[in-house]
């Protein structure tokens, strides 16, 4: 009898240690004390004490979120691990607690082989947008819903982000980070609820997301290198931003972004780079962005390096950050401002190898115009209106369209205008007609003067161009733009 209980005792001990360390191990938070659709019982404790389970296992530990709503406080899921396999799998929502107003809510730092697949979180960020809107001089800065920081070996996989009360997803300081199939989704007039605030990570991709928000669908802050955008839709919202950058003198630049195949619908921006207008030492180079459709976007392409809150701290407004080597390519649909390509960049670190190649963007039906100071590059296969005279002043429409308006309507204030100020409407007839002639034919020349342009070969496209039909991304995959979206399909 007592040699049946050893090998007895001994499969015991084996089914322990198995179960310890086996790679399917499971960690409910439920199984912890949480308790679903509860709106008062607070499941944070349940749902730390699963992870520091997870934490400590040696084989491929998940954490488990089941269906239900689950109110979660500020939780922080720190690392180092054991195991360099953990997954956390969310089948439910974390709910934030109402007005919660810290500095972040939900946080992973210092994680290797981290994986977070499905869910939602609500930031509940609603109560914080009203105060704000209302300028209360109180109100708290507001919590971003989900920060990764100082991890590696990254995956966030078809994860919602709903009301954050600033930005939703925020990657600092990692490497080897994965976002696919996230929806992510805030009022458009929410303020500082950036979508993705990608900053001081390298080799960060992102693809297939859904964004309508407040700010930036994406940003890239400094130290940002190695990154791609692919299969993003974008509206409402602020574009796809590089920046704001230069803020700090010493700040590191960002380096090798490319950005394709996007829709934007009816944002702010449609692909920009913002700097301030101070002394930095960052710079922007080797950045790419293509194949982008654009859908009533008051400024489809832009670079701003006057960036100045308040006019307070940029003495002369000089940008110090340095942008070189920026190409945009295959970027068509419509404008809703007359400027569609505006390239306003620093007098003392002027832009310089920004390409343009197959633009085609329209305003009201025609073509758009283009607005350039202190940049130089090449373009090809570009609007007529679209052309930039590199290094040239800006095109200013509303001057222009100010004075032929004067013109137009003459005649009516003649009518009803007395003989003695006649001659003075005459006179500033002239002078408007003179300035609009002298205008029309600068800008004509500046289309012309091939000085500081190094046109690439290809034909000049023009006139309008009507709406994309729907086509499948690469692989047939599809980007629900949600709400107030098309719907479209890119390639």
């Amino acid at each position: 009898m007592s040699q049946l209980k050893k090998p007895v005792i001994l499969l015991f001990l084996t089914i322990i240690s198995a179960t310890h360390a086996s790679p399917g191990e499971v960690h409910d938070i439920v199984d912890y004390g949480a308790r679903p659709d509860r709106p008062r019982f607070d499941s944070s404790d349940s749902l730390l004490r699963a992870w520091a389970a997870a934490c400590e296992s040696t084989g491929s530990p998940t954490v488990s979120v089941p269906a239900g709503d689950f109110l979660v406080h500020q939780a922080t899921f720190a690392g180092p691990c054991k195991s360099s396999e953990i997954t956390v799998r969310i089948g439910g929502t974390l709910v934030a607690p109402s007005g919660y107003g810290g500095e972040s809510w939900i946080v992973f730092d210092n994680v290797e082989g981290l994986s977070v697949y499905g869910g939602t979180i609500d930031g509940r960020g609603g109560a914080l947008w009203a105060c704000k809107a209302a300028g209360g001089r109180h109100c708290p800065a507001g919590a971003t819903s989900l920060k990764i920081m100082n991890s590696k070996d990254v995956v966030l996989s078809g994860l919602t982000s709903v009301n954050s009360e600033r930005f939703h997803v925020v990657i600092h300081g990692c490497e080897h980070v994965t976002v696919h199939g996230v929806r992510i989704s805030a009022a458009g007039s929410s303020p500082n609820t950036d979508g993705i605030h990608v900053q001081m990570s390298t080799d960060v991709t992102i693809t297939a997301a859904s964004i309508r928000t407040g700010d930036d669908c994406v940003s890239i802050g400094p130290g940002t290198t190695n990154l791609w955008i692919e299969q993003v839709v974008c509206g409402p919202g602020h574009g796809i931003s590089i920046g704001s950058l230069g803020k700090e003198y010493e700040e590191k630049g960002v380096e090798n972004v490319t950005v394709k195949t996007t829709v934007f619908t009816g944002t702010e921006n449609g692909l920009r780079i913002k700097t301030w207008g101070r002394p930095s030492q960052g710079f922007v180079k080797g950045v790419v962005f293509e194949n982008s459709i654009m859908q009533n976007v008051h400024n489809p392409i832009i670079i701003d390096q006057n960036y100045c809150p308040d006019h307070r701290g940029c003495p002369d407004k000089n940008s110090g950050v340095r942008i070189s080597e920026v190409t945009y390519s295959d970027i068509h649909g419509s404008s809703a401002t007359p400027v569609a390509v505006n390239f306003d960049c620093s007098a003392s670190n002027p832009c310089t190898g920004i390409g343009l190649q197959n633009i085609k963007l329209t305003y009201g039906g025609a073509a758009a115009e283009s607005c350039c100071k202190h940049a130089d590059g090449e373009a090809s296969a570009v609007s007529e209106g679209l052309y930039p005279a590199f290094n040239s002043r800006c095109q200013n429409p509303v001057a222009r369209d100010n004075a032929r308006l004067l013109t137009t309507y003459l005649p009516f204030l003649v009518a009803v205008a007395t003989v003695s100020s006649l001659s003075l409407l005459l006179d500033a007839s002239l002078v408007f007609s003179r300035k609009a002639v002298i205008l029309d034919g600068f800008l004509e020349e500046q289309r012309r003067s091939k000085s500081r342009i190094r046109w690439a070969s290809g034909r000049r496209c023009g006139g309008r161009r009507d709406q994309p039909e729907s086509q499948p991304w690469p692989g047939g995959a599809l980007v629900d733009g949600g709400a107030g979206h098309s719907g479209a399909r890119i390639n």
